[in-house]
């Protein structure tokens, strides 16, 4: 993909000095509290530098994709997480829009089917992750095991205490095969999600995507931001950490999600496989 002409030679030297994606990990072993996370940014980043130093990341996005799908031996896994109406959706089309859907699929998880509940709880979520060369985006994931299962209380808190155990166990072997991790709360405040739910009622094209069902969620903020404190204190490590993420500035929450992609790739560094020819002697008549 050609970048447009004032992104070509974008300089991200800035970015880097104003966002470290280090600051919104939540640290291994520390623990997490969301409270004291902000669901808003209001750092020094403007919004107009912010969009065009996003632009410029999905461009090296597209580029790392690109190359993990030809070396076709290593794997990225991103997880998305939030409360109803956080924008979970957007930052799908957002970010990996760009991306050649060839090499990357997106799951939704829904309520389990009668075949998924009759095999353990990370059977269907396994069944899901990215093959070698592919990007997977799970758009909610085996985290609702321990987020809405707890809150709900469909499973007894000794279950729910194991299954932070079973699902570090399940992300190392899939990171000690291959496949990156990397894991996104998007947060936001309770009054940002009012505002949200109110529009899709207010707007008739968006009477879709308002479920009542939501309001019933929602009566448990408090509930659900406390096992988000401990799923992510327990759950992020240094083979698949989490990062909470600011969502109620939606051009910051894409910034920070690319940056982190993009810095993830960059690290892996995936290399095409080297061709048994010699280009230069092959002439196209």
């Amino acid at each position: 993909m050609t970048p447009p002409a004032h992104l070509a030679d974008f300089d991200l030297s800035l970015l880097d000095q104003q966002l470290d994606t280090d600051d919104y990990i939540v640290k291994p072993g520390k623990g997490v509290d969301v409270h004291d996370r902000p669901t808003r940014y209001e750092g020094p980043i403007e919004k107009d530098y912010g969009q065009d130093a996003f632009g410029a990341l999905s461009h090296h996005l597209v580029d790392l994709q690109e190359r993990l799908y030809a070396e076709g031996k290593r794997s990225l896994l991103v997880v998305l997480q939030a409360m109803d109406a956080a924008g979970k959706d957007s930052t799908v089309r957002h970010v990996f829009g760009p991306v050649n859907p060839e090499g990357c699929q997106v799951t939704s998880f829904k309520a389990p089917t009668k075949e998924e509940l009759a095999h353990d709880y990370l059977w269907r979520v396994h069944h899901h992750t990215p093959a070698d060369g592919n990007i997977g985006v799970f758009n909610r994931s085996h985290y609702e095991e321990t987020l809405i299962v707890k809150v709900k209380g469909w499973a007894p808190k000794d279950v729910i205490k194991q299954r932070y155990d079973h699902i570090n166990a399940f992300e190392k072997m899939l990171t000690d095969e291959g496949t990156a991790v990397v894991k996104f709360m998007i947060h936001i405040s309770k009054d940002y999600q009012k505002q949200r739910l109110q529009r899709r009622l207010d707007r008739p094209d968006k009477h879709w995507k308002f479920n009542p069902e939501d309001l019933t969620e929602r009566a448990h903020w408090e509930e659900y931001m406390e096992e988000f404190n401990t799923t992510l204190s327990k759950c992020s490590t240094d083979h698949a950490p989490w990062y909470v993420v600011p969502g109620e500035r939606r051009w910051f929450r894409n910034l920070l999600i690319t940056k982190v992609l993009v810095e993830t790739l960059d690290k892996m560094n995936p290399q095409p496989p080297k061709v048994n020819f010699d280009p230069a002697s092959i002439v196209i008549e």
